[in-house]
């Protein structure tokens, strides 16, 4: 039997679809039960039997720091893939996403050794890998991590589950990881996922960045999963990329094919230099969360770009281009919108 840890979120509702699309016996962890319906709306999209297929997944309520119902989620259980984490970019969330991203992995780590599992499978982040001081020089999996750099809270947790999952195959475990870009999917158009992003452009946004950075369409990502998976491949990490593009580019092809207008100024670095401190003055003065962290401020002019040559041989794999994964999400966020009215 397998075990998917965070199903409710984007990827585990794409990775629980394709699972019991190809009749796999599936577990999934949840935190909250309303969260359930998303993944059922997701399988919508796909499926005319999707209720005969949500029925199929055994649900489990469990949270990561919870040994004793993640104890009773592992029974039976030989494939792991962990996909719950905590995503935040607010510098005040440090000990919740450590607790979460990193205390949660270690947990996960120790019982698929306690369990015997036979292999796990961990959906990182490109957050996670090191950078270059050249921008226009392609990070790769063997790019080094620098724990001086400025790395946001979010990244230092995700890095830090990396290492919880290296000690566990020290320790008998085969596993793999993933660390895909910005993954763009369907049916979760708040939050932090990418849906959030289609829906702030359809509602009109006033700027645009010019940084560069990695996306990826998660069907991709879920594929890829299941294909390492069910591979000989084991104790390996592999970035998920399907192209490197400007926030600008991506907001605009967006705004194109919603019909919508696009942001016309460009939010330039002095200015998000001043808003990211008035966001911080506005939390000690006010307490009102931040919105706007020094780290994603900078992140978002700076370029960066990724190498995903290394899963494409491995897998002899073929990404679908951004231009069709954005079609396809906007015309699934235009049905939702017209049923919402």
């Amino acid at each position: 039997m397998i075990l998917v840890t965070g199903g409710t979120g984007l990827v585990g509702a794409h990775l629980l679809y394709e699972l019991v699309s190809n009749g796999k016996n599936v577990r999934a962890t949840y935190r909250r039960e309303k969260t359930l319906k998303r993944v059922a709306h997701v399988f919508s999209y796909f499926s005319e039997q999707h209720d005969d297929l949500f029925k199929k997944i055994k649900w489990v309520e469990a949270d990561l720091n919870d040994i004793p119902k993640l104890n009773t989620a592992f029974e039976g259980i030989t494939h792991v893939y962990h996909c719950a984490a905590f995503v935040s970019f607010e510098p005040d969330k440090y000990h919740q996403l450590r607790k979460i991203n990193i205390e949660g992995t270690a947990n996960i780590v120790n019982l698929c050794i306690s369990h015997s599992v036979k292999k796990l499978c961990y959906v990182s982040s490109i957050a996670a890998l090191g950078h270059h001081e050249n921008p226009e020089q392609l990070i790769n999996e063997q790019t080094a991590w620098n724990p001086e750099d400025d790395n946001s809270v979010y990244a230092i947790t995700k890095y830090g589950a990396e290492l919880e999952v290296w000690r566990g195959t020290q320790e008998g475990i085969d596993a793999v990881i993933v660390n895909p870009g910005i993954i763009l999917g369907a049916g979760y158009w708040k939050g932090g996922s990418s849906g959030n992003l289609f829906r702030k452009i359809y509602e009109g946004m006033r700027f645009y960045v010019n940084g560069v950075v990695g996306y990826v369409d998660a069907f991709d990502v879920v594929d890829v999963m299941i294909k390492l998976m069910d591979s000989s491949v084991k104790n390996e990490g592999f970035i998920l990329v399907s192209e490197n593009l400007s926030f600008k580019d991506f907001q605009y092809k967006v705004a194109n094919v919603l019909q919508v207008n696009p942001p016309k100024k460009q939010a330039k670095s002095w200015l998000l230099n001043i808003a990211w401190r008035l966001d911080w003055l506005n939390h000690k003065l006010f307490g009102k969360r931040r919105a706007l962290a020094k780290q994603t401020a900078k992140s978002a002019n700076s370029i960066t770009k990724y190498d995903n040559s290394k899963i494409k041989n491995t897998l002899d794999f073929k990404f679908k281009p951004i231009d069709q994964s954005i079609e396809e999400i906007c015309e699934l966020f235009l049905k939702d919108l017209k049923q919402k009215d």
